[in-house]
């Protein structure tokens, strides 16, 4: 009956029902299936309980802020700022798009948001430097996976709320393991315009780079808020969030003068439905994870570890390739829930540190997010710039490459990971 389950599920995928109902139809079968007696309130209990835990409240402040970013000026002069030291230097244009994406994965803490903000704005400069079509798909898509692990990442907040890891140390690994992520595609991009011969950008005076600065020095504020607050111990990841909303907003109303009450309103929106996904599916996921638990799960899956002598790095490998499999089929979040509660106690067991085994999570869960046939980031920048699917996937290969061997020094190097949350003291 199990395995019809498993089936049935399987079959929703296939069909293209949505992700709620291909988690809740099989998971409120084995409810009904192994668990009749449980009552109706206990599986209630469980879906408001998955979401009802302040650490989550970080997740609709940034999505709003990101929101508000991609609407005004933020997005446009941060890039601009970047593109003023970066351009004139060979494979300046798309190490641009690279730098830019992570600055705006700074403030966004949204790998999608960063797709649609700088695809719109460095797509045609990376045309117009010569870069053919599939290179500049490609690097727009792999860059906005920086968000997923350079603060305020939300991916990062759902793994700290779902294993109890610190938030903090968690965004200050993720800030070493983007940087590192975003130097390995630079350097393909070095490569990639010699080999494209694409052309750089004219070099910008001293004068013209600090009137760029000033530019955006309310933009810039925005990361040294979340950031210099987080780790200065100021303030939480949630009460960061919810500066960031407001932040954002008062720039891009009073400052930059482009937020109308129409405008703001399409924001609020906009964030309130991607909010509510992304809740549902945590509130599912939560029910699931707890029938996973009542079925021994994490324990049959210590048993099969344990059986193979498996030791922290086979383990690990083993987590990649699950996760990589994962990420084909369904989103990230999704993974996540279902992953993530079985395979963590063995991390703990196996004497992995819960903040390497979530760099290596996350990183994995970017590298998903521009993974075909289903990695949002691939539609994302299909829908935004107009652009056949299989043109975006055909750019994205060469870059998995790379993202697969940062992940192998993540994986191998546990102190890349720990160093840092060590060197501050968390």
């Amino acid at each position: 009956m199990l395995l019809l389950i498993i089936g049935l599920a399987i079959a929703l995928f296939i069909l293209g029902f949505e992700m709620v109902l291909v988690l809740g139809v099989p998971t409120f079968l084995l409810k009904e299936t192994f668990f009749g007696k449980l009552p109706d309130e206990v599986l209630l209990q469980k879906i408001v309980g998955g979401i009802n835990h302040p650490t989550l409240l970080a997740i609709p402040f940034f999505i709003l802020a990101a929101e508000a970013m991609t609407t005004g000026q933020i997005a446009s002069r941060l890039t601009g700022l970047v593109r003023s030291f970066l351009g004139h230097r060979r494979g300046g244009i798309g190490n641009s798009t690279v730098g830019s994406s992570m600055v705006f994965g700074a403030v966004s803490g949204s790998a999608a948001a960063t797709v649609a903000a700088i695809g719109k704005i460095m797509y045609p400069e990376l045309k117009k430097a010569g870069y053919n079509d599939k290179f500049s798909l490609g690097v727009i898509v792999s860059s906005a996976e920086t968000a997923m692990l350079i603060p305020p990442s939300i991916t990062i907040i759902i793994y700290g709320w779902l294993t109890g890891t610190s938030i903090t140390k968690l965004f200050a690994a993720g800030l070493v393991i983007g940087v590192l992520l975003g130097v390995f595609f630079g350097l393909y991009v070095y490569w990639e315009t010699g080999r494209q011969n694409a052309a750089n950008a004219d070099r910008v005076l001293w004068r013209e780079r600090w009137t760029a600065v000033k530019g955006a020095s309310w933009a810039l504020g925005l990361p040294v808020i979340i950031l210099g607050g987080i780790y200065s111990g100021y303030f939480t990841a949630t009460e960061a969030a919810s500066v960031s909303v407001v932040y954002a907003i008062l720039v891009e109303a009073f400052v930059y003068r482009e937020l109308t009450w129409e405008k703001l309103f399409n924001i609020f929106e906009r964030a309130a439905i991607t909010t509510c996904v992304i809740f549902v599916l945590i509130g599912m996921g939560s029910v699931l994870s707890y029938f996973l638990t009542l079925f021994q799960l994490p324990h049959l899956l210590q048993a099969f570890i344990t059986d193979l002598g498996a030791g922290p790095l086979t383990f690990l490998l083993f987590v990649n390739i699950v996760f990589l499999i994962a990420g084909m089929f369904i989103d990230p979040s999704s993974a996540m829930l279902i992953l993530i509660p079985p395979l963590y106690p063995i991390a703990v067991i196996l004497g992995i540190d819960p903040v390497h085994f979530g760099m290596v999570v996350t990183l994995n869960i970017g590298i998903a997010m521009i993974t075909p046939p289903f990695g949002l980031d691939i539609y994302v920048a299909s829908s935004t710039l107009n652009k056949p699917v299989l043109d975006v996937i055909s750019g994205v290969w060469p870059f998995l490459l790379v993202n697969f061997a940062a992940l192998a020094v993540v994986t191998l190097l546990p102190q890349v990971s720990t160093f840092f949350p060590s060197l501050l003291g968390l």
